[in-house]
């Protein structure tokens, strides 16, 4: 639910009464991935999507029976071909929705630290005792917890010690545990939802191609920097959708701004005094992408640098050159895309092929929890 906590927030401020709707686990070719939430109020007003179209009219109806009878429940949706009307997953997927009305201190508490920008996970019971489900648990960064599961009083403790886990891993997804907080008796399956601040895109290279990229990547959600050493390009007035505009030597910025697991780093002023220094320090950083601009011998050059300079085979495997994928591209707008096309193929696993003919699956799983189950990078 918290993929559409701006809005929740809203209503919550305005003290509608509301239940949602989320996706709690998928099977197959399903359409939204684990968090995906539908939400509807007293005043029948919905938000959000849970399946893109095929179930939502059913959740919508089972929306508004929790709000009338305050009851939780967990409903599976499939596909079914001995009824072409039946309320099922047109795609062959299968989800399991979880419905509850959004009462109490604790959904409030998440939808406001999303919506601000802070790291906190929201852990509910979507398999267990009848009592318990629904139960929610906030978990902050520093392992204080706010809510409780209503259980075992060791449930609350180790609930919030695999929420955190999964806070720390920016993942949404479920996990199994004791009733009574162990990992044995009578299990509990918690859907854990992570909020962290919006991954960073970095674009070095004040050029017009980089004000595409900045709307791109604006689009798919990632806090945008742009960053070039002339400052006669480096302006708002030529990238008004950038979050953050700097005026530094690009490899002087990138060792003093912090970077994590889901950045990506993209280079596109394609000129050896920048680009050198700079890629000699990104691919030894544990970023999520790296790429770089230029044509075929362009990138030959490039990397014949980088090797006198000492980067290893190894790091030079990590660079995406030339960047983007085979569109055909040509203008800034197309190569934005092509970018933002390896960026997302490289985050989810995609190959990048065409679907037509492809026998690749249509929505890749995400990255694995250690138990094994699949949940998704926030």
């Amino acid at each position: 639910m918290l993929d559409i906590a701006e809005e929740l927030n809203r209503w919550v401020e305005q003290g509608r009464e509301f239940a949602v709707a989320t996706v709690v686990a998928v099977g197959g070719s399903a359409p939204r991935q684990p968090g995906a939430a539908l939400a509807v109020d007293s005043d029948g007003t919905a938000i959000g999507s849970v399946s893109g179209g095929c179930v939502e009219g059913a959740v919508y109806e089972l929306c508004q029976q929790a709000l009338e009878d305050g009851t939780t429940v967990v409903e599976r949706f499939g596909y079914s071909d001995e009824d072409a009307f039946a309320v099922g997953l047109t795609c062959g997927g299968i989800i399991d929705i979880l419905v509850t009305p959004v009462r109490g201190e604790v959904y409030p508490a998440a939808l406001a630290a999303a919506v601000s920008g802070e790291a906190a996970a929201l852990a509910r019971i979507v398999d267990g005792p009848a009592d318990l489900m629904g139960r929610a648990l906030l978990v902050r960064p520093d392992g204080s917890y706010e809510g409780s599961l209503g259980g075992h009083p060791a449930l609350d403790r180790t609930a919030a010690g695999e929420a955190l886990a999964m806070l720390d891993a920016g993942r949404t997804g479920t996990v199994e545990i004791g009733e009574d907080g162990s990992r044995c008796g009578q299990p509990i399956t918690l859907l854990v939802e992570s909020s962290v601040p919006a991954p960073r895109m970095i674009v070095f290279g004040a050029i017009d191609f980089a004000s595409a990229l900045v709307r791109v990547g604006k689009f798919l959600g990632y806090h945008v920097t742009v960053c070039d050493a002339r400052p006669v390009f480096a302006t708002p007035a030529r990238f008004p959708e950038a979050d953050e505009i700097v005026v530094d030597w690009p490899h002087r910025y990138l060792e003093s701004t912090e970077v994590d697991s889901r950045t990506v780093l993209c280079v596109l002023t394609h000129d050896a005094k920048f680009d050198v220094p700079l890629l000699e320090a990104a691919l030894k950083l544990p970023v999520a992408y790296v790429g770089a601009m230029g044509s075929r011998r362009t990138h030959e050059d490039r990397n014949k640098r980088l090797r006198e300079v000492g980067v290893t085979e190894l790091e030079l495997a990590r660079l995406r050159s030339p960047i983007g994928l085979d569109l055909g591209a040509r203008t800034p707008e197309e190569t934005a895309l092509s970018i933002a096309a390896e960026i997302v193929a490289n985050r989810r696993g995609g190959t990048g092929v065409s679907l037509t003919g492809a026998h690749t699956p249509i929505h890749h799983d995400g990255p694995r929890a250690p138990d094994g189950r699949i949940g998704s990078v926030a």
